[in-house]
């Protein structure tokens, strides 16, 4: 047996609002090796941990792996006691294999076709012992399944479950059966562990933050530092106790959000329904659910019955759904696809109808229990966020690194120093070690979250709420931005425009208002079509089916009570909803009159087939009728060829090129011998007789146009990605300014293979005229950032999956130039979002959070407009209910970046200054005393680094992004510079201090304190009190990102503060500050004026310095080497593209075989 093993989620696993995949879900493809503990090497490691004084043990803790190494010898899986388990981001995670004793003969209560599986679940020993081996990680439990060699999550015993499994479980489960179960799936409870102030005080003392910390003040006391060391260790402590009540607050917050235990009713196979507590659900479980509705703990199939269900806590859609019963079939159940027949685990259920006869509500079969229900995937996203790779936080790690090559270097320097000195070796040792905890600033990783804390406090006035916080930095990046369309770009309202019926000759004239349609199938399809629901009298339901059924003006009637007295009315049948024509006043205009029609089966609209149908009888149960509503080209595709009017796609093109919504209706009677309770979705949506189109006026948000705009100057491409029609689309694109009014839109389509012809591709103009010299100057004009593109590339859902499928040499290429992605359904939106981040594009999206959620979360950044304060849906909530919140973002993203990179250089500046200030104070024999690094620390540098971040972003989004790469050149470079500025400036003020003629050198045969107040000492501390000050206002950036430093109030009053006092300390310092801080007391006023005008041409010299760099000045070293392509593929694409006349080839048919285009290399 293989001693390495993996966890491959299978793609047909359960899925949740997102699809599981590598990115969405880490989880779900990893790589796991076998431990198993071995006594000599525990014990061995046990005396080791004494011996080092637990230094073993803190080790083990940074690096759980080490400890498994150390204590454990691999083994195969099946005989494990530790696993080490590598993620799809390549994290290491040490977790322990569970063993659980089963009831003999628990086997034996499973049905026959599933004993193989669930004997697979457990491992037999001779002992006659059934133990159940598993682990838990991320809050799922993975069981070993023997037979095929691995640990495998527990829903793959249930995976494959069809539509006809679950109905087979509506008779219940029995007791003895359930208890199995819950003892494989284990408890059905979402959570988040609070762990006590104990345990969490451990390991936050354990961060290596605080781990240095204390090793410092441990150092600086052994050195006399008492009153810096005590100081620093009420810093710390204070620190600690804000960070553990802010932590566990975050942890009860969280934990009362996830976890959800409450009384629910299952039926027993007996056929008793019994009220039990929501822990013991398991899979399988028949669920009643009451008709006032619950807010439900698991995720469930509809089997019987109707649900009006608020989703907003996952999706952050506000109007409420309404679920319909699951289809009876051989299918495979797949939540993901079957959404409006999945009852999700968090969302609150307000009425359930319909299910049951005469007590009204509904049944269902749960499905999913725990941390592998819908809401438990998403509280598992924010427990364990997937690693944000940013290389701004990658390159913050390496430069610590470098930081801690220059305190070895200074740490060797020392030492030769202190032993030429001959101090005694118990104080060279501390000295030396003093180097490192000066060279490298414990507070840097704390004082660079500081520009993302002001942001995210200034978001959250503007109504944008960040579940994130590191993503805020990502948003100062991104280069492309996805919308959706509908209730982002335009308003979620639609306005009904206007009706055409299809008639043998063609279409009839319009009729701009339906409710003066004549009687017939079509003003019966527009009232009857629909899944609007009552909730206390009030209709509720999809924005664009309740206008559609306000513009008919008939009423909605639904059951009361249990509904006999409408079924009678109808035939018998189980009446959901009637839909009855308005008053004869109305029915006066008109030659006939219209009938009451009952729904008595329906479903509904689903964005992967983009339609819904109804079934519907007249009073009495005659005349049944079924009718189909959806997008026209699929509507049009299920009807009979014949009724489907020839001006068809000229009609559609006209309507949707004037930006209108269209949708499309078709009908059929239905025999009097079918079933109508039973009969399937696949029967009744096909053959039928094409009524006509329905359109709807959708606006554009008056704030979208403006948005794009900015975008554009600021030269970030923006991109629209819908459901709707590819045209309606392009239209939309054009009034909020995506496409240009002197840009031709090209259409790319592709026809996927069959057995007949291979697959096609061809990119056709709009007009669909023929190409001339004009165009293809044009098409060479194209801008990366769609600036001045004489063309834009518009494509559908199915040419998309084609161009994936079978033209993946031209995916980047289409990428590069589309704009408009229509037809385009939840998995696709986040297959383009995966592949525009392949070509290396931060990829931002803004949706509304219902069909987006998967896109949203994929997303680089992903913003929902919601009312919710905070959805899970994505990592930002705007209660802006429009695209105005794109660049405020974007600008904030950008100003935090800006900012950390400056308080990242000040505190390594920082370091650097009293690196250079301790160096020469020890080569004289003296050192820094124990009030001035307090004064520098506190005083200055953390007063400073405080409010330096408070500056708000620039009004003006600019066409240049802020850096990322912190081993840039510039960056580097800079710090270089100022660094051999502050060595020549402390150098310079030491040395005018030994040329003055009243100078007394020290006295060598005493070291360090000993030895102050000094001379020496005095003019170091005066001009690096200066520089401390110097690079705080050196690296504060304003333009073009910030705003200018003087917006910046508190800052610029500190700085003057803290000038004012640097300046007193050094001219006019008193007897008393003198005392305090251990300096000399010179009274000669022209040399202390000397050194305030070195500090000035220190800052003179450091301020041009970095205005030459931002200017550019260093990339002239650039040109010493050969000129090599961007890194970013996007950026090389557009290079190669825009040196190809040949693309894109108009009007010219391309196979997968062709190789026309140039391939990127």
């Amino acid at each position: 047996m293989d001693r390495r093993g993996s966890v491959v989620e299978p793609q047909s696993g359960l899925p949740s609002p997102s699809p599981r995949d590598p990115l969405l879900c880490p989880d779900s493809h990893m790589d796991v090796q076998g431990y198993k503990f071995v006594r000599w090497r525990v014990w061995f490691c046990r005396l080791a941990a004494m011996l080092t004084f637990g230094v073993l043990l803190i080790v083990i803790h940074w690096r759980p792996r080490l400890g498994v190494l150390a204590r454990c010898c691999s083994c195969p899986l099946a005989l494990a006691h530790v696993l080490l388990i590598r993620d799809v981001f390549g994290q290491q995670h040490v977790v322990d294999v569970l063993t659980e004793e089963m009831e003999d003969g628990s086997l034996e209560l499973m049905g026959e076709q599933e004993v193989t599986e669930w004997r697979d679940t457990v491992q037999l020993y001779k002992e006659e012992k059934t133990l159940l081996r598993y682990y838990l990680y991320e809050g799922l439990r993975y069981v070993w399944l023997d037979r095929k060699g691995a640990f495998l999550r527990v829903s793959v015993l249930n995976e494959d479950w069809t539509c006809k499994d679950l109905y087979g479980f509506q008779n219940g489960l029995s007791h003895l059966e359930q208890s199995f179960r819950r003892r494989i799936y284990g408890p059905n409870l979402i959570d988040v562990p609070v762990k006590p102030y104990i345990k969490l005080l451990f390991e936050e003392v354990l961060n290596p933050f605080y781990v240095f910390q204390f090793f410092s003040i441990t150092l600086w006391m052994i050195d006399d530092y008492y009153f810096y060391a005590v100081c620093i260790l009420l810093l710390s402590i204070l620190s600690i106790s804000i960070s553990l009540y802010e932590t566990r607050k975050q942890s009860i917050t969280l934990h009362n959000m996830a976890q959800l235990v409450t009384n629910v009713t299952i039926r027993r196979n007996s056929g008793v329904e019994e009220c039990v507590s929501s822990v013991e659900l398991v899979p399988g479980d028949c669920l009643i659910i009451p008709q006032e509705g619950l807010l439900l703990p698991c995720d469930a199939a509809l089997l019987a019955g109707e649900c009006l269900v608020n989703e907003s806590m996952l999706t952050g859609e506000s109007v409420p759904v309404l679920k319909t019963p699951l289809p009876d079939g051989e299918g495979r159940y797949n939540s993901e696809t079957e959404r409006r027949h999945t009852l999700f685990c968090g969302t609150q259920l307000i009425q359930a109808k319909g299910g049951r006869a005469g007590s009204g509500g509904a049944v269902a079969v749960v499905t999913s229990t725990g941390f592998f229900t819908a809401k438990g995937n998403l509280v598992s996203s924010i427990l364990y966020p997937q690693p944000i790779n940013f290389r701004f936080y990658q390159d913050a790690v390496k430069f610590l690194l470098i930081l801690f090559f220059f305190a070895f270097i200074g740490t060797i320097y020392n030492f030769v120093v202190l032993f030429r000195a001959n101090v005694s070796w118990g104080a060279l040792v501390i000295r030396c070690l003093d180097i490192v905890t000066i060279a490298v600033p414990p507070a840097l990783p704390a004082a660079i979250t500081t520009g993302t804390i002001y942001a995210q406090q200034r978001l959250k006035r503007k109504g944008i709420f960040c579940i994130s916080p590191p993503r805020i930095n990502v948003c100062g990046k991104v280069s492309i931005f996805c919308f959706d369309k509908t209730g982002t770009l335009t308003e979620e309202g639609l306005d009904v425009w206007g009706v055409i019926e299809a008639r043998p000759a063609g279409f009839s004239e319009l009729v701009p208002e339906p409710r003066f349609l004549a009687p017939g199938p079509m003003l019966s399809g527009l009232a009857c079509c629909h899944t609007v629901t009552l909730l206390q009298g009030q209709p509720i339901g999809d924005p664009l089916e309740l206008k559609m059924v306000e513009s008919t003006g008939w009423t909605h009637q639904e059951p009361e009570g249990d509904g006999m007295e409408l079924d009678a009315e109808f035939g018998g049948y189980k009446v959901l909803a009637v839909m009855r024509p308005p008053t004869q006043l109305l029915q006066a205009q008109r030659t006939s009159t219209s009938k009451a029609v009952a729904l008595v089966q329906r479903f509904p609209f689903s964005s992967a087939l983009q339609r819904m149908s109804v079934v519907t009888v007249a009073p009495g149960g005659h005349s049944a009728l079924a009718f189909i509503k959806g997008s026209p080209e699929m509507v049009a595709s299920l009807c009979r060829a014949e009724t489907v009017p020839a001006q068809f796609s000229s009609k559609l093109r006209s309507f949707s090129s004037e930006g209108l919504r269209v949708l499309a209706l078709g009908w059929k009677p239905l025999d009097n011998n079918t079933d109508l309770r039973t009969i399937k979705r696949e029967e009744v949506e096909k053959d039928m007789q094409f009524l006509g189109l329905l359109m709807m006026k959708n606006l554009v948000k008056p704030e979208s146009a403006s948005v794009i705009n900015i975008l554009r100057h600021a030269q970030l491409r923006s991109v629209m990605v819908t459901g709707d029609n590819i045209l309606t689309a392009v239209n939309v694109a054009k009034s909020c300014g995506m496409v240009g009014s002197d840009e031709r839109v090209i259409f790319v389509s592709a026809t996927p293979q069959t057995a007949q012809a291979m697959a096609t591709l061809r990119f056709t103009l709009e007009d669909d005229g023929t190409t001339s010299a004009q165009s293809s100057v044009e098409i060479n004009t194209w801008g990366l950032y769609q600036g001045g593109s004489g063309h834009q590339l518009a494509i559908n859902g199915k040419s998309f999956a084609v161009l994936c499928d079978h033209f993946p040499e031209y995916l980047p290429k289409v990428l590069m130039g589309t704009t408009v992605f229509a037809r385009m359904s939840p998995d696709q939106k986040t297959q383009l979002v995966k592949e525009l981040q392949k070509l290396d594009y931060r990829v931002g999206m803004c949706g509304d959070g219902a069909n987006d959620c998967g896109a949203l979360r994929a997303a680089d950044v992903g913003v929902s407009l919601s009312e919710a304060e905070a959805s899970v849906a994505s990592p930002f909530t705007s209660k802006n209910e429009n695209i105005s919140c794109v660049p405020l973002l974007i600008r904030e993203g950008r100003c935090s970046l800006v900012t950390s990179f400056g308080l990242f250089r000040y505190m390594a500046l920082y370091s650097l200054i009293q690196f250079c200030s301790v160096l020469i104070l020890h080569t004289m024999s003296t050192s820094v005393a124990d009030l001035q690094f307090l004064y520098f620390d506190i005083v200055l540098v953390t007063t400073l680094a405080i409010v330096m971040g408070q500056g708000g972003p620039s009004n003006q989004l600019h066409p240049c992004r802020p850096p990322a790469n912190l081993l840039a050149l510039p960056v580097l470079g800079s710090l270089f510079i100022h660094t051999c500025m502050i060595i020549l400036g402390q150098l310079a003020a030491l040395f005018i201090t030994t040329s003055q003629d009243w100078y007394t050198p020290l006295n060598s045969t005493v070291f360090g304190i000993a030895n102050l107040p000094n001379m020496e000492d005095t003019s170091i501390f005066a001009l690096s009190g200066f520089q401390y000050i110097i690079m705080a206002v050196v690296v504060t950036k304003g333009y073009p990102h910030k705003k200018p430093l003087y917006y910046n109030v508190i800052f610029l009053c500190l700085l003057i503060i803290l000038f004012s006092v640097m300046t007193w300390l050094v001219l006019y310092p008193g007897s008393v500050a003198c005392l305090i801080l251990s300096l000399y007391n010179i009274s000669d006023m022209d040399y202390k004026m000397l050194l305030v005008a070195l500090a000035a041409l220190n800052f003179l010299v450091c301020f041009i310095v970095e205005v030459l760099i931002d200017s550019g000045l260093l990339n002239c070293l650039r040109l010493l080497r050969r000129k090599r392509s961007s890194k970013k593929q996007y950026k090389r694409l557009h290079t190669l593209l825009s040196n190809s006349p040949s693309w894109p080839p108009l009007h010219q048919t391309l196979f997968p075989a062709d190789d026309t285009l140039i391939r990127l290399s």
